[in-house]
């Protein structure tokens, strides 16, 4: 599995910081009233300190004791104000972001599901999971505890500073002294936690990675007793991501710590510079309610300033998550063109115009591929294990796009159809069969209302399946589980025979569709399929010709090439590469 590293850049990302703004648009009412709360916090953060200091040295030293009741409650209503403005800054902030992330992961997963399979094959999903999920959450972090708290923060920095320098510039620049040092520190701070939290992000999706690809292949590991080997990689990956929460945990026990011991070295400074003149009675004008706002000052300046820090890199792993899911939303290379005809009735002629297909760029999987289905004909595709003939059904339903050439539905070309119209008249049975964690009525019908059970029972008569649902405790509302674990692999295909034919397609696709049924199974499949394709253009591929001797037309093919095509007769009387794969098939099985 290839592990995903990205780089984090630089925080100020303009162009990302902008999309991001985009999707504030729908709440921009309630995203102005945060702002215009950032500026209430901002504003009333100092003016308590300069009310104790106003009670201090007005009314505490000449003994006014109701004037001192007054103004503390004064204070406490200010209290109560900047408490409700402060929970109204959060809660709003906090519900604009959940309505964001949840607009941003509905758009990306609209995005996904309108991707081409070959961004499938190239991508791992674990990976996608961590952008859908842990990606987007962080943009709830951005908004909630990064923009609106970090312009909170500012904004009391600046009052606070402007309050001090109004009251006494002295005692403001020597409150301040020991700023550089704390910017120092905030910066060695930044740069190494944003690293820190870049490695977590990586390992974040590596993590998610390996654990969804080996969850979904654990038959696999214990079939071949590959377990330790697995485990051991795991541990490792895990170990990767312990170590990158690790570093951050390190930075953050070091840098509060020496923000706080910076922080009582200001308020040491102030003190001692404050006491001096007090003490010497020096005409200084500093007077205790002074020296007791400046303290509360300091408190009330260090704090955001020790917060910024922390919301610049909630900021940044924003910033990386954000960058991330922007570029997935903004790679157009493997959405499918899609087209506008919806035609109400498909007769059902397929043709294939010198068609040319690779899954690389160079590496051609089909080469000139021909083919005339005429409508309600029934052609069969055979051929060795990479010979093209899956790559062709996906062709037709356009899980892929072609690179050279053409293929048709009724004469018109395939780019030109609605690709939902196109795909609802292929009912298409693969031979691995995939079923949801559901019921069987949602396994059918895969939520679309149209399809209703009186249509599913009537699918389920001609494939017949209608006995095996009868006796499930349920019946279509019987939960089949994750793969369809709690029914047996020909009933899993007996469902895929409903899905596909419940829709009555004009157009029929059967992928080796008996290969994993028994032969009781296999006859009464057999028996449905001979009705499947009565007045529907067919399209079969088999490994065993004994299933295919009734088509119209067998095409042979071979690496990527059409060899033969002719009826089963036709190709055993030339004694070419069909006669060949017949004379060996048989006789393997005598």
């Amino acid at each position: 599995m290839e592990k995903e590293k990205v780089s984090s850049g630089n925080i100020i990302d303009f162009k990302v910081l902008k999309r991001i703004m985009q999707f504030v648009k729908p709440y921009k009412g309630r995203f102005y009233f945060v702002i215009v709360l950032t500026f209430l916090l901002g504003i009333l953060t100092p003016i308590r300190p300069m009310l104790i200091q106003y009670t201090l040295d007005t009314h505490v030293q000449y003994g006014n004791y109701w004037a001192m009741v007054n103004i503390m409650l004064i204070i406490l209503g200010l209290l109560v104000v900047q408490s409700a403005v402060q929970y109204a800054h959060t809660y709003i902030s906090g519900r604009i972001a959940q309505f964001i992330i949840r607009d941003i992961r509905i758009q990306l997963y609209e995005h996904l599901i309108k991707l081409r399979l070959r961004f499938f094959d190239k991508t791992p999903i674990g990976r996608l999971v961590t952008r859908t999920i842990s990606d987007v959450e962080t943009l709830s972090d951005v908004f909630s505890e990064g923009l609106a708290a970090m312009a909170s923060d500012l904004l009391q920095i600046i009052f606070i500073l402007a309050f001090m320098f109004w009251i006494d510039w002295k005692l403001t620049l020597v409150s301040l002294s020991t700023i550089p040092l704390m910017l120092l520190a905030t910066y060695v701070f930044k740069e190494k936690i944003k690293v820190a939290f870049n490695d977590v992000r990586n390992a974040v999706s590596n993590l998610n990675s390996f654990v969804q690809e080996h969850i979904t292949g654990m038959n696999i590991v214990q079939i071949f007793g590959s377990e330790k080997r697995e485990f051991e990689k795991f541990k490792e990956i895990n170990k990767e991501h312990r170590n990158a929460h690790l570093r951050s945990v390190l930075y953050y026990s070091v840098y509060f710590p020496i923000a706080e011991i910076i922080a009582a070295m200001g308020t040491g400074l102030l003190v001692w510079y404050s006491a001096k003149g007090i003490i010497n009675m020096e005409a200084t004008g500093i007077t205790i309610g002074k020296l007791v706002s400046f303290i509360m000052f300091i408190q009330l300046f260090f704090r955001p300033i020790r917060m910024i820090a922390d919301r610049y890199n909630t900021l940044q792993m924003g910033i990386v998550g954000s960058s991330r899911i922007i570029n997935l939303l903004d790679d157009q290379t493997d959405i499918m063109p899609n087209g506008t005809v919806t035609p109400s009735d498909i007769k059902g002629q397929v043709k294939f115009d010198h068609v040319w297909f690779a899954y690389n760029d160079a590496d051609y999987v089909l080469k000139d591929i021909s083919l005339d289905i005429k409508p309600g004909e029934t052609i069969a595709l055979v051929g060795a294990t990479g010979a093209g003939k899956s790559s062709i059904i996906n062709l037709l339903n356009r899980f892929y796009e072609i690179n050279r050439g053409s293929i048709q539905v009724d004469g018109m070309d395939i780019k030109e159809f609605d690709t939902a119209s196109l795909r609802k008249n292929i009912g298409v049975v693969l031979q691995d069969v995939f079923l949801f964690s559901d019921t069987i009525r949602y396994n059918i019908t895969l939520g679309n209302k149209e399809v209703t059970d009186k249509m599913i029972l009537h699918a389920a008569d001609l494939v017949g399946a209608r006995k095996f649902i009868d006796r499930l405790p349920g019946g279509l509302d019987y939960n089949v589980m994750e793969r369809g674990a709690t029914i047996s692999v020909g009933q899993r295909q007996l469902l895929s025979f409903i899905r596909a034919m419940v829709y009555d397609p004009k157009i029929l696709v059967l992928d080796e569709a008996t290969s994993s049924v028994d032969s009781e199974t296999e006859e009464m499949i057999q028996n449905a399929i001979s009705k499947m394709m009565t007045n529907r253009t067919s399209i079969a591929i088999a490994h065993r010709l004994s299933t295919i001797q009734k088509a119209d037309k067998i095409i042979v093919l071979d690496k990527g090439e059409i060899k033969e095509s002719g009826s089963h007769d036709e190709l055993l009387a030339s004694d070419g590469f069909y006669a060949q794969l017949h004379k060996m098939q048989y006789k393997e099985i005598a």
